[in-house]
């Protein structure tokens, strides 16, 4: 025995059920006809903004570049091998001073 807490007997009830699968099925079919006459109306586009347009024109330019400078390798390799390359001992200390501050901060 089923226990009725609305007072409603098995016809009303029936009756709600069916009225609202209709009342589903029509909302579910109204968003769908209206995006089909958004998508018919225009195109989709897309704009970027001026800094998402630098962002990605620095990117091309960050995979198109080497990331060392040949001429210079090549300038300093050759004052090794002829003995002409002098190391300033402090400029060194304070790059790496410098590097280890930025790494531990």
């Amino acid at each position: 025995m089923a226990i009725n807490i609305n007072n409603l007997n098995n016809a009303q009830v029936n009756a709600r059920q069916v009225e609202q699968q209709n009342t589903q099925q029509k909302g579910a079919n109204a968003p769908q006809s209206a995006q089909n006459q958004a998508a018919a109306a225009r195109p989709d586009s897309v704009s970027l903004t001026n800094s998402a347009q630098q962002m990605g024109t620095a990117q091309k330019k960050a995979q198109n570049a080497s990331g060392f400078d040949q001429e210079k390798v090549d300038k300093i390799k050759l004052e090794i091998s002829e003995g002409r390359y002098k190391v300033n001992a402090d400029k060194l200390a304070a790059n790496i001073i410098s590097a280890e501050g930025k790494l531990f901060g």
